[in-house]
This record gives structure tokens, C-alpha cells and sequence, in this order.
């Protein structure tokens, strides 16, 4: 299995603590988040892992390198000279990827069995896959609405009192989703996930146990208190 992790933004919600830093490399008991993240991949036998970076993007191939002596094998894909949003990032790393692979944002923690994941997905004929989780505006604004499996509505404009479940951190993508992307263009997830729904495209997996994520300062308080349980 392959993942790519998107940890091009800015992370601007986090302000001061990322002015000089990637939000990748926040340190949290002296490890920065990535390294908690590709520990954690490693547990579910993921070891091929595409990361599409940007802002400050030396420090993190400085640190991690290749991948090998974090006993995993990373490519680099750069935005260049203009940001190009996480999937408009994706575009330009379509070259690396499998036919199948896993995205996941650069700021989530998530407690997922990825193999039984991916066996759910091959054996389904659509494009896409995104994890779930019903939230009821819990940890974060929800910002879904499933039903029969499929995700039928996402985002802030579709918002209504049905939409109980978020976006995990997660999905799956089949390559040739990736056809109606343009090149070189700016182009968000919300974007992609709007395209897959509007062809019934987008399965839904629901997981029962909560997501961390440090995309701002409670956030990242959450996920220091939850690695100090571990």
C-alpha cells in the first residue's frame, strides 16, 4: 500500500509556533508530528509513502531523507515556484503514484486499520473512498452527510442538520480520478470530493474511534495530552 501525505500548507492557524517552521515538523516530546505519523503507518505495514511539501520544505528532507532509517521509503513532490493546493499538489506527483493509493493530511493522527480498509475498497468499483466519523460537531464542524455507504454532500455550503459525520483525515484515490484534475492549477480536496460525489463516486467507511489532528492550538494541546498516555 501507498500513501501520500499532504504537508504543503502554511498552517497559518497555528500562527506564531509555524512562522519559521513546517507544521510537519511541530516537535511534541522532542519528535516531530511526522515522525509520530510515519511510526504509526508502520504499524499497519504502510512503507511507501509520498509526501507533496512546499512551505519550508528543506527542513523536512533534511530530517527524514529517504525514509530509511525510519525503515520506510520516501519520494519528495514539490509545489514549485507557485502553491497549488493539496490535490493540484497531487497532480504533480501523479507520476509516483500507484493506481490505488491512500491520501492523508499532514496534520492528522489517526488510529486506523489501514489493510482492512484497502481490502474493503478493492472490492468495490468506484473512485474514490473517504474515511468517516460521526462527530455531531464534536472534535471539529461536521461536514458530511452519508448515506447507503456513499457520501452524498460535503463541505460548508451543503451544511444542514443531516450532516453529522466528518472527514477522518483519510481516503482512498484511484489514479485515473486524477484525469479531470488540470495541471498546474490550484486545486483543494473539497474540489476533488465535489467531483467524485456529483458522479457517485465517493464511498464512505465509517470508523468508531476518534481522529487527533494539530491543525491549530487546542488541537495540538489534544494530541500532546493523547501521546502522553501512549
Amino acid at each position: 500500500m501507498q500513501i501520500v501525505i499532504l504537508c504543503g500548507g502554511l498552517a497559518t492557524r497555528l500562527g506564531n509556533l509555524t512562522k519559521k517552521i513546517p507544521k510537519s515538523m511541530v516537535k511534541i516530546k522532542n519528535k516531530p508530528f511526522l515522525e509520530y505519523q510515519i511510526e504509526n503507518l508502520k504499524k499497519s505495514s504502510i512503507k511507501d509513502i509520498i509526501l507533496c511539501v512546499g512551505h519550508l520544505s528543506e527542513q523536512i528532507e533534511d530530517y527524514f531523507g529517504n525514509g530509511e532509517k525510519f525503515g520506510v521509503n520516501i519520494n519528495y513532490s514539490h509545489d514549485g515556484d507557485k502553491p497549488l493546493g493539496p490535490i493540484g499538489a497531487l497532480k504533480k506527483a501523479e507520476s509516483l503514484l500507484d493506481n490505488s493509493f491512500f491520501i492523508m493530511y499532514g496534520d492528522s493522527y489517526l488510529t486506523l486499520d489501514y489493510q482492512k480498509v484497502f481490502s474493503y475498497y478493492k472490492n468495490q468499483n468506484k473512485l474514490g473512498l473517504m474515511v468517516v466519523y460521526k462527530n455531531y460537531n464534536k472534535i471539529d464542524k461536521s461536514n458530511l452527510i452519508v448515506k447507503n455507504n456513499m457520501i452524498v454532500a460535503y463541505g460548508e455550503k451543503e451544511r444542514t442538520q443531516d450532516m453529522i459525520y466528518i472527514d477522518y483525515g483519510t481516503s482512498i484515490i484511484r489514479k485515473k480520478a486524477l484525469n479531470f484534475i488540470p495541471k498546474n492549477t490550484f486545486y483543494t480536496t473539497g474540489q476533488l470530493f465535489s467531483d467524485l460525489i456529483s458522479k457517485n463516486e465517493l464511498l464512505a467507511y465509517e470508523v468508531k474511534e476518534r481522529f487527533y489532528h494539530i491543525g491549530n492550538s487546542q488541537a495540538l494541546e489534544e494530541f500532546k495530552n493523547y501521546i502522553e498516555t501512549q
